[in-house]
Formats: C-alpha cells, structure tokens, sequence
C-alpha cells in the first residue's frame, strides 16, 4: 500500500497572476529609457507651443495663439471641430505620443520573444491585456503629468493671464488622466491587432491618437445643424469633455467612456489572443 501523500498543484489565483505580470511589466517600463524620453517630450513641447505668442495666418497677419496660461492644458469649451491650433494643442496631444510610446514598448514584446516565452508558461492571455493596459495607462498618465508642468512653466515664462475656474481646472486635468485607461486599452488592442506589422501599428495609433475621425464626423454633424452629444461616448469625444468649462458631469463622461471601452478592447483583444496566432 502506497502511503506517499499526493500532492496538488493549484493554479495561480488571479491577483497573483496579474502581480507577477504588472511586477514584470512596469520593472521593463521604469528600466527603459523610451519611458523617460516620452516623460521629455511630454513636457518640452507644450512648453516650447506655449511660449508661442503669434504666428502667421492664412492671410499673413500675425494671429494670437494663447492669451491664458492654462489653455496649452485644456480647450476653454468642448470643442469637437477644430477652431485654431490653441484649441487643438492642449494635453490631448498626450494621447497622440502616448500611442506611440505603447506602439514601441508592446512592438517589443513581440521583437525580443517575449511573448513566445510568455505564453508558453503563462497561458492566460487576458492577463497580458490587462497588465499592458495598466502599466500603459500609468505611463501616459505620468505624460500628463509633465505635458501640465512643462505647459505651465512655458506659460508663466511668457506671463500669460492665470486667471481660470480652479474646479474646472482639475476636472479638466484628472479627466485627461482618467481617459489615459481608455486609450491605453484601445493602443492595447490595436498592437494585438497589428502585431506582426509595427510600422502599421505605429501609424494606426498616431492616426486614432489625432481624432480624425470624431473630428470629421463633428464636422459633417454640426454642417447639417445636428446634435453632437453623442461623441461623447467615443474616447476622443469623450476626451475633449475635459475642459476649462468642466464640471462633475463631464469628469463622470470620462470616467465611464474610459471604463467601458477599456472592457470593450480587453474583452475583444483576448479573443485575439486566444484565437490566433500570437507569435
């Protein structure tokens, strides 16, 4: 009779799993210079767009750019069309080098055999889905941060006006944070997609960070004089909710924009995942 105890292996439970994943991914995050390159840049061009007084019009005349400190942070209304370049180069563009910051880190993944080595001992793909948008979203949240102090440094130095509705200010600067899980997901999901193509990836992200689409269809929307309301459930419609006319109302668009389509693009990049190849 055999009295040698059996022993059980139990699976990794999902917080665990999830923990050694995140431990992994933000040690390659805050080891890589491209993290802090993107922090630079985040923070020298809106200080270098802000110190902007004029520049040349269409017409040759010189046209004022920024007359407020704070409009390099955030749009003074919600603005789906663009009206001038002050109301387009605002902390939105942290989306647009945030998506090809996510392009090169999960580009990566792929190009050194990480993800080979990943899925061979770690089956569970919706893990990845979730650890790359997290340490993603941390790492644009991090861009908003410098984008606001080089913004702000580049505006004080060029003595702008100050005034501003402080709430709305910080609605404004903690909804462009939160819209951070939203794009990250969805850069996320679009480098699953084009995993095997990274110059694709790279420019699929650049060009949905931009917001062409929801620009242009505000454009046709507003040109037959109809509601536009419902670009908010869009994250870069969402996104420009985050104003210096903000209120609760549009921190809790953010909120629940960024929340759902961070589901929407984990649950369907899994289902990538799981279905093909991902070598």
């Amino acid at each position: 009779m055999n009295n040698t105890p059996e022993i059980k292996f139990e699976s990794p439970t999902f917080a665990k799993r999830i923990k050694g994943m995140l431990g992994v991914d933000f040690y390659r995050l805050f080891n890589t210079p491209l993290f802090y390159i993107f922090l630079a840049i985040a923070a020298i061009i809106p200080a270098m767009v802000s110190a902007m007084t004029t520049m040349l019009g269409p017409d040759g005349n010189q046209i004022t750019l920024y007359t407020n400190v704070w409009q390099i942070i955030a749009s003074s209304r919600t603005l789906y069309v663009i009206e001038g370049i002050a109301d387009y180069a605002n902390m939105n563009m942290v989306f647009i080098f945030g998506g090809i910051m996510v392009s090169i880190f999960i580009g990566h993944d792929y190009k050194s055999g990480y993800v080979k080595q990943l899925f061979t001992t770690h089956a569970k793909k919706e893990d990845y889905m979730i650890s790359k948008t997290i340490v993603c979203a941390f790492a644009m949240a991090c861009m908003c941060v410098t984008y606001f102090i080089g913004g702000t440094v580049g505006g004080l130095l060029v003595q702008y006006d100050t005034a501003v509705n402080v709430g709305s200010l910080l609605i404004a600067i903690f909804g462009k944070i939160i819209m951070s899980v939203g794009w990250a997901s969805l850069y996320t999901f679009l480098n699953v997609i084009f995993r095997r193509y990274f110059g694709v990836s790279v420019a699929s992200s650049f060009f949905f960070g931009t917001g062409i689409l929801i620009i242009g269809a505000a454009a046709i929307v507003e040109g037959l004089n109809l509601p536009t309301g419902f670009l908010n459930i869009f994250l870069y419609g969402a996104s420009v909710n985050a104003n210096l006319s903000s209120n609760i109302g549009s921190l809790i668009t953010c909120i629940v924009v960024s929340g759902a389509w961070a589901v929407i693009y984990n649950i369907a990049g899994t289902h990538i995942l799981n279905k093909c190849d991902v070598y």
